[in-house]
C-alpha cells in the first residue's frame, strides 16, 4: 500500500462527517465530484471498485452530440452534447480529436415515415435511413453546433465520389454524408485525470477506490475497504448515487422501500486486428444502419479497428460480459457493409461490454429509450434517513453538465451558491496542450532535449498523457525500457502507481493503461509489470501472484483473452509471431 493509500484512509477514519458523499466513481460521479469541490463543498467520492470501472470505461470512445437521437424528438439533448462536444476538444485535446464521419446511404426517400410517428409521439422500430432524412438531421446538427464552429460542417458525396474514397463499400451504396463528431483515445485516464485535477484544487475534497457502501446506520453510512476489510462510519448531509446500472441497488442499502429507477441495456463492442477493414476505413468512422435498422459503428482506434456495438435488455449489471451471439451479429454487419473484406473470430483481439444506466422504461424499442439524463430526489416514502439524489441515465458526452446539473440540485439543498464554472476548465494534460502539429513537434524536441530523451519516446507519452508528460520525462532514463514491453520503461509504471491510485494489477493495466485493448499485453509482460508493482506497493509473492491471477480471469471472463492467448503473444510485440498479414501482392481496398 502507497504512502497516499495509508493517507486518504486515515483522513477517510477521522472525517465522521461530510457535506456530500458522493457514492460511484464514473464518470458522471467524479463530474459531480470536482463541480462541488471547486465550489467550496466538503465533499468525499467512494467506489467499491476502481474509479472508472463500470461503464465508464466501455463507451462507443466518441464524443458526439448524438444524431440518431433527434429520431426521438431530443433535440435539446443534442444541443447540450453538441456544446459539451466542443468544450471537450477544447479543455482535452490530448485526448478528444475530431474524427470524420460517413454515413452510408441507400437510397433517397427511406425512414421519412418512421421518422414523422416518432416525431407525432408514435412508436416505429429501427430502419434505414434515406438521404432526405439523413440531409434533415445533419442539417439541424450543424445548426445546433455551428454557433461554436468547432468543426467543418456536413458534406454529401454522389456514388462516384463516395466510391472513389471508399471502394470496398458495399455495391448498393448510392451516396454518403461525411460530418464531424470527435473521438476519445483514453476515457478511463480522463476520469482519473479529473479526480487529480479536483484534489489539487481543492484540498478538502477527498476520492478513494476500492471502498463500498455497504449500509446505513441511522444517519450515518457504513464504508469497506474492500482491500483492508476496514470499515469507516461516515454522517454525510446529503448522499449522490451515481451508481449507474447499480443505482436501485446502492438505494437498497440506503433505503427501505427503494423505487426502480434503471432499466439498462448492455452494449458490447470488438477490438479488431484486421489490415485491408483499417485501410478500408482510414481515418474515418462509418456510422451505418444494419440490416435490423440498428445503428452500428466501425473506425480506427489505438492502432486498430474498434466496432459495435449491440443494445441488449439485462437483469443485472453483474458480470456482463460480450457473448458469442453478440460477436457474431457486429461481425455480421461488419460482413454487411464490407463484403469483400474477410473478418472472422481470430480477427478479434479484445472484447467489452458495460450496461448503459437509462430510466426504467416499458417500450419494447430499446432505441427508443432516451438517452438523456436526470437528477432524481428520493422521495420521503422511500424510507432514506437522509436526502439521496441520484443520478439517472446520461451519456459519456455530457459528463459536466450532468455534474454540474447534480451539484447545482445539491448546492441549492446546502443552501450553498455556486462560485466557479467548469465550461472552459482545461483537464489534466490538455493544460497548455500543442495547438497544431508544428507546435507539438516542438514542444517534443525541447522536452526531449531537456531530459535527454529520444523525441520518438516523448511523442509516445504526450500521446499518453498529454502535457504531465514533462513531469514524468524528468525521471526516466533513456535505458530504462521494458524488456516485454520496449515502449514502456520502468519509471513509467512507477510513476503511475504511486500518482493515480492504482491498488490493484487490474487498475493499472486495464484503466491506467491501454496495453490489452493495443494487443501489446502478453503474459510476460503481466509478469514484468506484476514485479514493479509489488516492489512499489510491498506486495509480497502470494499477493503478486493472487493480483495476477485475479488480471488473467478478468481477461478471460469479461475480455476473451486468456492465459494461453497472451502465452503466444510475441512478448516485444503484442500479438502472436504466427499470425500473418495479408499478402504484399493483395490488392489495396481504399485509393486514398
Amino acid at each position: 500500500m502507497t504512502q497516499d493509500r495509508i493517507r486518504r484512509l486515515e483522513k477517510l477514519r477521522r472525517n465522521e462527517r461530510a457535506d456530500v458523499l458522493i457514492v460511484g466513481g464514473g464518470i458522471n460521479g467524479i463530474s459531480a465530484f470536482r463541480e462541488l469541490a471547486l465550489q467550496g463543498v466538503d465533499v468525499m467520492l467512494v467506489d467499491r471498485g476502481d474509479f472508472m470501472s463500470g461503464a465508464s470505461a466501455a463507451p462507443s470512445r466518441m464524443i458526439h452530440g448524438g444524431l440518431r437521437y433527434m429520431e426521438n424528438g431530443e433535440f435539446e439533448l443534442v444541443r447540450e452534447s453538441l456544446r459539451e462536444r466542443n468544450a471537450l476538444l477544447a479543455n482535452a485535446p490530448h485526448y478528444v480529436r475530431p474524427l470524420p464521419t460517413l454515413i452510408p446511404i441507400a437510397d433517397h426517400f427511406s425512414g421519412i415515415a418512421a421518422a414523422v410517428r416518432r416525431f407525432l409521439g408514435g412508436q416505429a422500430k429501427p430502419g434505414p435511413r434515406g438521404s432526405v432524412i439523413v440531409k434533415l438531421g445533419l442539417t439541424l446538427y450543424d445548426l445546433y453546433a455551428g454557433a461554436w464552429h468547432a468543426l467543418p460542417r456536413h458534406r454529401f458525396l454522389n456514388g462516384t465520389q463516395l466510391r472513389a474514397q471508399w471502394p470496398a463499400l458495399r455495391s448498393d451504396i448510392a451516396c454518403g454524408a461525411v460530418y464531424y463528431d470527435a473521438r476519445i483515445t483514453y476515457p478511463e485516464r480522463l476520469g482519473v485525470e479529473l479526480i487529480l485535477d479536483t484534489e489539487a484544487a481543492a484540498p478538502k475534497a477527498l476520492a478513494l477506490n476500492h471502498v463500498g457502501l455497504t449500509a446505513s446506520a441511522g444517519e450515518s453510512v457504513v464504508l469497506s475497504d474492500s482491500l483492508t476489510k476496514a470499515e469507516f462510519i461516515l454522517a454525510p448531509r446529503i448522499v449522490v448515487n451515481a451508481t449507474g446500472a447499480w443505482i436501485d441497488m446502492t438505494n437498497g442499502a440506503l433505503a427501505e422501500k427503494p423505487p426502480r429507477l434503471i432499466g439498462g441495456t448492455k452494449g458490447s463492442h470488438l477490438v479488431i486486428d484486421n489490415a485491408r477493414l483499417s485501410r478500408a476505413l482510414g481515418d474515418t468512422m462509418v456510422y451505418y444502419a444494419n440490416r435490423d435498422g440498428r445503428i452500428c459503428i466501425v473506425f480506427q482506434h489505438l492502432g486498430h479497428v474498434l466496432a459495435g456495438s449491440t443494445d441488449i435488455r439485462v437483469d443485472t449489471p453483474e458480470g456482463v460480459c460480450c457473448e458469442v451471439v453478440e460477436s457474431d451479429y457486429i461481425l455480421q454487419s461488419l460482413h454487411e457493409i464490407f463484403p469483400a473484406i474477410e473478418i472472422g473470430e481470430a480477427d478479434i483481439i479484445y472484447r467489452f461490454s458495460g450496461v448503459r444506466p437509462l430510466p426504467a422504461s416499458t417500450t419494447e424499442v430499446n432505441a427508443e429509450i432516451s438517452r438523456d439524463h436526470r437528477c432524481e430526489w428520493l422521495s420521503p416514502d422511500a424510507g432514506a434517513a437522509m436526502p439521496v439524489l441520484n443520478l439517472i441515465g446520461g451519456k459519456w458526452t455530457t459528463f459536466r453538465a450532468f455534474g454540474a446539473e447534480a451539484a447545482d440540485a445539491v448546492l441549492a439543498r446546502l443552501g450553498t451558491r455556486r462560485q466557479r464554472t467548469t465550461e472552459t476548465l482545461a483537464i489534466g494534460g490538455g493544460r497548455g496542450f500543442p495547438a497544431d502539429e508544428g507546435s507539438r513537434t516542438e514542444w517534443i524536441v525541447k522536452t526531449a532535449a531537456a531530459n535527454s530523451l529520444a523525441a520518438e519516446h516523448v511523442g509516445r507519452l504526450l500521446e499518453r498523457y498529454g502535457t504531465r508528460a514533462q513531469a514524468l520525462c524528468a525521471g526516466l532514463k533513456p535505458e530504462d525500457g521494458l524488456a516485454s514491453l520496449p515502449h514502456y520503461s520502468r519509471r513509467e509504471i512507477e510513476w503511475l502507481v504511486e500518482n493515480e491510485q492504482v491498488t490493484t494489477l487490474s487498475d493499472l493495466i486495464l484503466r491506467r493503461m491501454a496495453l490489452a485493448m493495443t494487443g501489446e499485453l502478453s503474459l510476460a509482460g503481466i509478469t514484468e509489470i506484476s514485479a514493479i508493482v509489488a516492489a512499489v506497493l510491498g506486495w509480497d509473492e502470494p499477493r503478486r501472484t493472487a493480483e495476477t491471477a485475479a488480471l488473467l480471469a478478468r481477461l478471460a471472463r469479461d475480455h476473451g483473452l486468456t492465459a494461453e492467448m497472451l502465452r503466444q503473444r510475441n512478448p516485444r510485440e503484442g500479438l502472436p509471431c504466427v499470425r500473418q498479414q495479408e499478402s504484399a501482392h493483395e490488392p489495396a481496398v481504399s485509393s486514398r
